[in-house]
């Protein structure tokens, strides 16, 4: 069965002429799988029963499984998402104070950017998600909430990089903000990164008034190439330039988050260059404590210290806040997210060897050359066995191409006159 989610508009439209409906049942069923993601097919009573049977064979609205439930005291709640592939992904529901309702999710399984600090990049990289997997985690996450609760809030600052992945993650994104989707402000979205200026530009064209977060986490580029080793093949100045573009273009001002190691990046020497490389840009920074990864030897900074890199900063005159750390009982804190753990660890390793060398077997059969992921960020997983290679090998250097932009307006082809003609 499809995942109803990965398809456009106009193929899900189609797909109902094909069977002798008309075109606004699109719209019809969508409402349903938006506002009531649980209710089956055979649920949906405006629609026709011998709709509802053909949807039910050929569509699926949620297709991972939920295998781990985590809460914490503070209201952050966490899932462990199974794909129907057997991967996992996780992604998180976070509760404030003010009534805000953020949903946390992930573009990737994995990460291949190697922040060495970072959990999600530990188990490397395996391939992108789908839109309809992306936008299938905000789903989950809204079947959290109670009754009184709306979703308000979307970061895509879980497992992956983002950009990475970007005509996938739009097409997820428009549908998430559309008047006919689920509702959720543009203004309300930020895209965090660690930094692509190609697509950052890509991204600005589009100018779709989405807040952009850059996980820059040092002043000068020798610290960063060691905490970001994506950065060797990028540098500081050309992120920033793509970031200035998309100031210049949306007007939207830039975040940059910066994770605060004790005795690595804390220093005030640190907050001194920071400041100086932000001078005169209309820019945020995010400061954010570490927080601790089992078996990572990083620690969080001393409190005194914050306070000291929040003063360098202020009285430079740049705006600067630091976050507030939430889900960290539950693991579910900036960092945190990853797609092995103790309980599924052993049994992943040993499926990815057996598939590992099933790949191997047949490209010694077919005569096909197995190349393995190397550089920075790299999985060493057989790439035959990949989708997406360019992202897989950890190059940040040309991740977007105009066909996954096109990907991306195909899926979120807005309605036409023809199409609105069919509703009526």
């Amino acid at each position: 069965m499809e995942h109803i989610l990965d398809y456009s508009w106009r193929q899900l439209r189609d797909w109902f002429i094909s069977k002798g409906q008309p075109g606004y049942r699109v719209a019809q069923v969508l409402r349903w799988v938006y506002d009531s993601p649980k209710v089956p097919f055979d649920e949906m009573t405006d629609v026709p029963k011998v709709v509802r049977k053909d949807l039910r064979k050929a569509f699926k609205v949620f297709t991972m499984q939920v295998v781990s439930h985590r809460k914490a005291s503070d209201g952050t709640e966490k899932l462990l998402l199974r794909t129907h592939d057997g991967e996992y992904v996780e992604c998180v529901l976070l509760r404030d104070d003010k009534g805000n309702r953020t949903v946390c999710i992930s573009t990737q399984v994995g990460c291949g950017m190697g922040c060495v600090f970072c959990a999600s990049g530990l188990d490397g990289v395996v391939r992108n998600l789908t839109s309809g997997e992306i936008l299938e985690q905000i789903l989950h996450l809204k079947c959290l909430l109670e009754p009184e609760e709306r979703l308000s809030h979307i970061v895509v600052m879980g497992m992956g990089e983002p950009l990475a992945n970007l005509g996938r993650l739009l097409g997820a994104l428009y549908r998430a903000t559309h008047k006919d989707g689920l509702g959720i402000s543009a203004r309300h979205v930020t895209i965090s990164t660690v930094g692509l200026p190609h697509a950052i530009r890509r991204l600005a064209e589009l100018d779709l008034q989405y807040h952009l977060a850059v996980s820059l986490h040092a002043p000068n580029d020798e610290l960063r190439n060691k905490l970001v080793p994506a950065n060797r093949r990028i540098g500081i100045q050309a992120i920033l330039s793509a970031a200035d573009e998309y100031f210049a273009k949306t007007g939207r001002r830039v975040t940059y988050e910066y994770v605060l190691l004790r005795e690595i990046n804390d220093r005030p020497q640190h907050a001194q260059e920071l400041a100086q490389l932000l001078k005169g840009r209309n820019a945020l920074v995010n400061l954010i404590p570490y927080n601790p990864i089992q078996g990572l030897p990083y620690e969080p900074p001393e409190r005194r210290d914050v306070a000291r890199f929040v003063d360098v900063l202020t009285r430079a005159g740049i705006q600067v806040t630091v976050r507030y750390r939430k889900g960290a009982e539950i693991e579910a804190a900036c960092g945190q997210l990853r797609r092995l753990h103790p309980e599924i660890a052993s049994k992943s390793k040993k499926k990815k060897k057996k598939k590992s060398k099933a790949a191997d077997e047949n490209a010694v059969q077919t005569g096909e050359t197995v190349s393995v992921v190397s550089g920075e960020g790299g999985n060493g997983k057989p790439e035959a066995a990949l989708t997406d290679s360019v992202v897989m090998s950890g190059d940040p250097t040309v991740v977007v191409t105009d066909v996954e932009i096109m990907n991306f307006e195909e899926i979120a082809e807005p309605e036409t006159s023809e199409s609105k003609r069919d509703s009526e």
